[in-house]
């Protein structure tokens, strides 16, 4: 499972000119799942993600969490994050799970960070969606979980 992670000031996605995920300060994350991937993996990309400090203490220093600060998460499913691009000009999604695999794997980040207490948004999964953003710092990490492990 690979995640990009951006700090954000607000965010939100809307399909079809409907905003259907909305958010102020927190996070904004991009979840793309592969073949490979389980529910351990989306539990420990929630649990990193609600510990994440990178959100400024009293001094500046990214020393604080989504959870301590009183953000909240937008997560947004992104299979283009499995683009295998080494050959061609046009990239390979081989790699991204089918989507009945995607799908719940997905899902159930939101529903593991909104029982870690983290308030919760989400883009709608397979549809065409536009996400804007406004990255705070700017603050954009990558985050790998391989068998319920950060890599």
């Amino acid at each position: 499972m690979k995640a990009i992670v951006q700090r954000v000031s607000m965010a939100t996605v809307t399909v079809d000119g409907d905003t259907v995920g909305e958010i102020g300060v927190g996070l904004m994350v991009l979840v793309g799942v592969g073949h490979d991937d389980g529910p351990t993996d989306s539990v420990a990309l929630a649990a990193k993600l609600a510990g994440l400090r990178v959100f400024p203490d009293d001094e500046g220093r990214m020393n604080l969490s989504v959870v301590d600060v009183g953000g909240a998460v937008l997560v947004v499913s992104q299979f283009t994050l499995h683009g295998d691009m080494r050959r061609g000009k046009r990239p390979s999604f081989t790699d991204a799970a089918p989507p009945d695999l995607a799908e719940p794997l997905v899902e159930q980040v939101a529903s593991e960070l909104d029982g870690l207490g983290v308030p919760v948004a989400t883009g709608r999964f397979g549809a065409r969606m536009e996400v804007t953003l406004v990255n705070d710092g700017p603050v954009t990490l990558v985050i790998e979980v391989r068998d319920g492990r950060v890599v």
